[in-house]
């Protein structure tokens, strides 16, 4: 991934400030509510941990039980578990027991398209 540049060298601002009282208000009108940005927040810190990511790009390829994710990335069921718990809590994973197994699966397609679309963003 390509780093930008980010000294500061005035060229990334406007030379006058005017702006477009139009275009600020089409923005303004389509903005969500601020409980919603914080909650969007929240959602994407999620996303804002290795283990967690390598969880998430597993249960992209299949639904596993919480043996097999400790095996694929070599971690004890502790630290799995852990991160099951908190994506569990946000309503990234979900869980059904099989007899004495418990297979974890994403929520939904919204899921996996977040994770490949930022996969794609960073490989490109």
């Amino acid at each position: 991934m390509e780093k930008n540049n980010l000294e500061p060298n005035n060229d990334d601002v406007c030379e006058i400030y005017d702006s477009h009282a139009d275009a600020v208000e089409r923005v303004k009108e389509r903005m969500i509510l601020e409980e919603e940005y914080s909650d969007l927040s929240e959602f994407f810190k999620i996303f804002g941990n290795p283990t967690r990511l390598k969880i998430i790009s597993l249960l992209c390829i299949e639904d596993l039980c919480v043996c097999d994710i400790c095996e694929a990335l070599d971690l004890n069921q502790t630290t799995v578990s852990n991160q099951l718990r908190i994506l569990r809590a946000n309503n990234i994973v979900k869980y059904q027991k099989e007899g004495k197994m418990a297979r974890y699966s994403l929520t939904d397609l919204h899921i996996e398209m977040i994770y490949k679309v930022g996969l794609e963003h960073i490989l490109e």
